[in-house]
């Protein structure tokens, strides 16, 4: 179970690092740590898996990769680990998901890639095909982005959120039990 102190660095950290020269002194004035604190308990966060890394957000059709795919899969059940481990090692793979196909969808995995063009995307497809020996796949293009984000954990905001949505749902029920359609 995290302490306060721990959720409040991860506020702290999710929202991005302070430019300055010492960011991780910065957040730990914010949180009540030292530089050295935070730095642990960043490592510690990262070793235990709370946290992947820390890293810059490129905002990639600003940079010119206007090409923007999703590769599904339809991958035999038990190569999921071993192509999966595979896939994930990849630098420009950027999300490598298991999902569960449907009747109509057959595509089981599901992974990410940017590139300048679609003929990139189409060529780079191919290439992680041939390396896993799997061809049953497609690509999806992103159209416009329409929302880009992060999710926020521990914030008083979110905290809200779920307390106004829970209050929304009981007065609703007590609105309709009042006028007997409930």
């Amino acid at each position: 179970m995290l302490t306060e102190k721990e959720k409040a660095l991860i506020r702290e950290l999710q929202t991005g690092l302070p430019l300055c020269s010492r960011p991780f002194a910065e957040l730990g004035k914010k949180v009540g740590m030292s530089e050295d604190e935070v730095l642990a308990k960043v490592n510690e966060f990262i070793e235990k898996g709370y946290m992947r890394r820390i890293g810059a957000a490129l905002r990639h059709r600003k940079v010119g990769y206007d090409a923007n795919a999703m590769i599904v899969w339809n991958i035999p059940e038990d190569r999921i680990d071993e192509i999966g481990n595979k896939l994930v090692r990849l630098k420009d793979v950027t999300h490598v998901y298991k999902r569960k196909p449907h009747e109509k969808w057959p595509y089981n995995f599901y992974t990410m890639i940017h590139r300048k063009t679609r003929e990139e995307c189409y060529e780079r497809a191919k290439e992680l095909a041939d390396m896993i020996s799997e061809y049953d796949y497609q690509l999806i293009f992103s159209i416009k982005e329409l929302k880009k984000s992060s999710m926020h954990y521990f914030t008083e905001n979110l905290y809200n959120k779920e307390l106004d949505f829970k209050s929304r749902i009981k007065d609703n029920a007590m609105a309709l039990k009042k006028s007997d359609k409930f």
